[in-house]
């Protein structure tokens, strides 16, 4: 039975576990071939073993965004297999410690500066030109509401999340009209991830939504063919 992604080719960073996995699994359900990528080997093979126990395929790519080549090694390794890349969801971020803006650790900003700003610019410049060879190049930008709405003691992620919009967004605008790219901003809103307990300890989880949710809302996304710049909230 075909797929509406059956031929795709995808990358998806911070695939071992929270909404990375959960996009992984439902894009390689829908028939995708995924590339999963994050620091954690055995996340990674838990969800590519899911994902061809489901029918669907996979290859992971372990490694370190932050790594001065890591990203020119991966879009090399997706040229040559594949010479192209439909769907990029660039989910990969830190979180960091939650304190005051007036007491933030230099080096840990730099840290998060480093991989939810600097990184996620390298991936666009390095996937573009395989993003241009599809005929339907995507790119799905994760972000956090504190981006647009700041909040006492997020300083340090919310700037880094709003400097990473900017970027998605810039680059939405840049490819309108010019190639058959689209990007978009997905605000995943309260899912229950690491990230998510780490931020609110003693929260109860079974009260939030789960990463699935937040990965069906990215399929549906890609399915509805979205105009380049758009933005979702998932509620």
């Amino acid at each position: 039975m075909s797929q509406f992604l059956d031929g795709k080719i995808a990358v998806v960073t911070g695939a071992s576990r929270g909404i990375g996995a959960a996009t992984a699994e439902a894009l390689a359900a829908q028939g995708a071939h995924v590339v999963l990528t994050a620091q954690t080997v055995a996340g990674l093979e838990e969800v590519e073993d899911r994902i061809y126990q489901s029918g669907g395929s996979a290859t992971i790519a372990p490694l370190n965004l932050t790594e001065n080549d890591s990203v020119a090694r991966l879009s090399s390794a997706v040229a040559e297999r594949w010479g192209k890349l439909d769907i990029l969801v660039l989910n990969a971020a830190m979180l960091g410690n939650l304190m005051p803006v007036a007491q933030m650790d230099g080096k840990e900003f730099n840290k998060i500066l480093t991989l939810n700003v600097i990184a996620q610019q390298a991936l666009i410049a390095a996937f573009d030109p395989l993003l241009r060879n599809s005929d339907a190049g995507r790119v799905i930008g994760v972000t956090s509401s504190v981006a647009s709405d700041p909040r006492a003691f997020w300083g340090a992620y919310g700037a880094s999340k709003a400097a990473f919009e900017n970027l998605v967004l810039s680059y939405a605008d840049e490819v309108k009209n010019l190639a058959p790219v689209r990007a978009a901003i997905l605000d995943p809103g309260a899912t229950a991830t690491l990230m998510r307990a780490k931020a609110y300890p003693g929260e109860d989880a079974s009260k939030l939504k789960q990463p699935s949710a937040v990965a069906d809302a990215i399929v549906e996304l890609l399915r509805s063919d979205f105009e380049t710049g758009h933005r979702l909230e998932v509620r």
